[in-house]
This record gives structure tokens, sequence and C-alpha cells, in this order.
């Protein structure tokens, strides 16, 4: 009898020794962010998911502009996003901002293609080859839908990394007095693009990738990726100007293309006192990363309508158990990061 109750004893302090090995975030709470883009959703609902499965308290996301969050992180008042865009992001950092927060991992490295679209049969009846021919009448009469005798560009709302480098192409090229850049919400200027060709009028517009866009409106079959007419790099830009021009990009109107915009790596960024303090949470950052075909898969869904926090909920469930091995393997390596 003695001995059963002594091996009930070690088991009643054993369960929670591993219950707790098992959840390192028990009892902390988590303040995330998100992005004002829709296409970026996926993965900050699949990094809450895995910080919740080690135990973390994680709040609903704050949606943010950029500036506004990386003012935040640096404060203290959020603890990460999934959402840094990098080098795109660089000048909207405040003041020693890498003295409080700091970069995790790659969501996806070099995987943040960015660049001008243009309807594909526009492209050959107008021989267009750079964002600079919209200074042809015939071209830019083509594009104007308003009629105010500028091309109508889909371009970034205000407040994103891609808004500044619109604005600094069209005064570089001198482009200003031929294409208005529309700054309205992405999504329903997109929706109203899509529209557009399917009635079969052109289109021009700015885009990314991972996004739902380029599924709906394929490269090289309803749309041509189009080149700037040189490379001028704004003063972010300089440090990876070779990241301007990308080589074998699908569906573009020429090879190399001259994207103007860099292509950034997809990362984490988390405030510095937080990931000290959780190390579990800092290695589970470390080694998240995601497929860009899984990213755009995702985005068509929502794009197609399975846009509620439901739906995302059930997206990032589905994929968590297709890719349950390597899932159980991030968190595995969380687990042993906090012991």
């Amino acid at each position: 009898m003695k001995r059963i109750l002594m091996v009930l004893l070690l088991l009643s302090l054993t369960v929670p020794a591993f219950a707790d090995s098992q959840k390192p975030g028990k009892g902390v709470k988590v303040q995330p962010a998100r992005a004002t883009w829709n296409t970026g959703y996926f993965q900050e609902a699949l990094v809450r998911a895995g910080l919740k499965e080690l135990g973390y308290n994680v709040k609903k996301p704050k949606e943010l502009t950029n500036p506004l969050f990386y003012q935040a992180l640096a404060l203290g008042d959020l603890d990460y996003w999934t959402n840094g865009w990098f080098p795109v992001h660089d000048g909207q950092l405040p003041k020693g901002f890498y003295d409080k927060a700091e970069k995790v991992g790659y969501v996806v490295k070099a995987g943040g293609l960015q660049g001008y679209l243009v309807s594909k049969n526009e492209v050959e009846k107008y021989n267009i080859q750079s964002i600079a021919d919209f200074k042809r009448p015939e071209v830019k009469k083509a594009f104007d839908a308003d009629g105010d005798g500028k091309a109508d560009l889909t371009a970034c709302p205000a407040g994103w990394g891609c808004e500044g480098t619109i604005d600094f192409h069209m005064q570089a090229y001198g482009l200003e007095d031929d294409i208005k850049p529309i700054k309205a919400a992405y999504s329903a200027s997109m929706a109203d693009a899509l529209a557009r060709y399917k009635s079969g009028k052109p289109v021009f517009f700015y885009t990314w990738a991972p996004n739902w866009t380029i599924f709906k409106l394929k490269p090289g079959e309803d749309v041509v990726w189009m080149n700037v007419p040189e490379i001028k790099p704004t003063e972010a830009q300089k440090p990876q100007v070779d990241r301007l021009t990308m080589s074998g990009v699908v569906g573009a109107v020429s090879d190399p293309l001259k994207l103007g915009f860099v292509a950034a790596d997809i990362q984490i960024v988390a405030n510095k006192k937080f990931l000290a303090a959780n190390p579990a949470a800092k290695e589970f950052f470390k080694v998240f990363t995601l497929p860009l075909i899984d990213i755009n898969e995702q985005n068509t869904k929502m794009q197609e309508g399975e846009k509620s926090t439901k739906d995302i909920d059930r997206h990032v469930k589905e994929w968590i158990t297709k890719n349950q091995e390597k899932w159980n393997g991030w968190l595995a390596a969380a687990r042993k990061a906090a012991m």
C-alpha cells in the first residue's frame, strides 16, 4: 500500500511539471497587432494559434497602420506583429526603434514581390513597356476612367509602406500629370478593377505577392508585370538596390524586370522585453515560416467570400491539420527553448 501511495504521490508531482513544460506561456498576457491589409491576416492568425497552444493568453490583435504599430511596439504598448516588410518599412520606424524591438525569423524570405501590372490586351495594343508609356496621350486616355486627363492607377491606401514609393515614382519619373494613384481601401479598389477587367476594360494597378490579385488576374494571361523607366531608388531602397530588378518573374513584360520595388522579407517584429521574458514565443517566431503558395491560396478563399473571423480560424485549423508534423516540430522547439 505504501508503495502505491508513493507512486501516486510522484505522479501528482510529475503531471503538473509536464503540463507546465507543455504550456510555457501559461499566465502571460500577449497583445499582438496586425496590418490593415487583409492578405496578412492568415499568418497573424496562425502565429496567434501557436502561442495559444503554448499557453499564452493572446488578446485580439489591434489593427494598425505601419507607423502607428512601430511606435506602439517601441513604447511597449504592443508585443509583436507578423506583418513586417523589410526594407520597405525601414523609413517608417521611429528613432531608436531597434533599441526597443527586433525582427525575428522570416515568415517569407524575399517573398514580398511588388510592382505595377497592366492588362495584357492594352500592353499588346499600345506596346506598353514601362509606366513611362502612360505619358503617351493614347495610353493615358485608354486608362482614364473618370475623364480627368490622367490614367487611373489602383494604388496603396494612405499609411501603407508602398504609398510613399508610388508617390516617389510619380515624382522621379515625371508622371504626376499623367497618372492618378487611387488611394481608397485596397480590397474594394481591386474588386472594382477586377470588375472592369471582366467587362472588357483596361486595368492598371499596383499589387504584391502574396496576394489574391495575381490569382484572379494571372500574370502572362490577363495582365503583365511592368517596368519602371529606370532604377531610381528611394533613400530606404538604396542599401538593397540590387533587389529592385528581378529575373524570372512570370508574366513580366521583359526579363530582367525593373520592378522599382524591393523584393521584401516578410518578418515578425517584436518588443525586446517581451522576447527576453518569453523564450518560447521567441523561438516560435524564429522557426515559423510559410510557403507563398499557401498564403496565396488562403488569400484567394478570403476574396471569394470566406473572410469572416470564423472563416480565417477554420483556414488556420485546416492548415495545421495538413501540416501537423511541421507544426508539432515548431511547438517542440519553442517548448525546448523555455526549459
